[in-house]
């Protein structure tokens, strides 16, 4: 990585509990492209002050985590469709003070989904509601699944997803069990959303589990979450939070520098990212 300088181009992430998948896997493609940029995570005090930031200090790009991918919305200049259709964002492209919108979770998830063959007419439970359950209820829908069941202890926002995309809603598994099961709350995050109590926690029943045929995660640190853990136990093919990762963060890089990196650049990125 070239020495910081006057002329760096600088991208961030805003993240309550910011990882460093991300800073790993670009700045380690800067350097595999000879780049003049850098990549640094930060924990916001303050979203509407850190975009105002982003703005007034010409930060190219910014990706955006739990929970702020509904709240930067109005914060934005212009929301691209990808963003738009989803009401969720988790990338920002400054250009000249522009602030437009973008969501690669949703490309993230409808690659993940066609490359693992997982068949649609699978049953499927999805866990959460927030910014991340969008793109993937969205992601579901767009790839033909049609036997999907939101669960969200919010009424109103777990309602409101299911139905908006065709879907059901219900408030607990309540012994539930489905083909395809999906994750995308905190539960097995690493430090987690309350300060690490669901660090260990399965986010799915055992029984739900084993009554599965794919479990996927889409919690990126750890790689191997306590579900995922648990379904490679069970013998159950998996998707996890890190291939998610991976998709969306190099969908980021393409929108921030407008170069696409090789296969090979990208696999050495990725094994730099996860080699922490």
């Amino acid at each position: 990585m070239p020495i910081l300088n006057k002329d760096m181009t600088l991208c961030i992430s805003l993240s309550a509990r910011p990882s460093n998948n991300g800073t790993r896997f670009h700045n380690h493609l800067y350097e595999q492209l000879g780049l003049n940029w850098i990549y640094k995570a930060f924990a916001p005090t303050n979203l509407e002050q850190a975009i105002a930031g982003v703005r007034g200090l010409g930060i190219r790009g910014c990706a955006i985590s739990m929970p702020y991918k509904e709240d930067v919305i109005a914060l934005v200049d212009e929301m691209d469709p990808s963003a738009k259709a989803i009401d969720s964002v988790n990338t920002i492209v400054n250009t000249d003070g522009h602030l437009r919108a973008y969501n690669t979770d949703y490309t993230a998830i409808e690659q993940l989904l066609a490359t693992n063959k997982v068949p649609t007419s699978y049953s499927v439970l999805v866990q959460g509601a927030g910014g991340m359950a969008k793109a993937t209820v969205a992601a579901l829908r767009d790839a033909g699944f049609t036997d999907v069941t939101v669960i969200a202890r919010n009424e109103t926002t777990g309602r409101a997803l299911a139905e908006h995309y065709g879907f059901r809603w219900q408030a607990a598994l309540d012994g539930g069990t489905a083909d395809l099961i999906i994750n995308v709350t905190p539960i097995g995050m690493a430090g987690g959303m309350a300060g690490g109590a669901e660090a260990d926690a399965l986010a799915f029943p055992q029984e739900t589990i084993d009554a599965a045929r794919t479990v996927f995660d889409v919690v990126a640190l750890p790689a191997e979450t306590p579900l995922i853990k648990a379904a490679r136990a069970a013998g159950k093919p998996v998707i996890t939070g890190a291939e998610v990762a991976t998709i969306q963060a190099l969908e980021q890089f393409v929108l921030y520098t407008g170069v696409r990196p090789t296969v090979e650049q990208v696999r050495a990125a990725e094994e730099f990212m996860r080699a922490q």
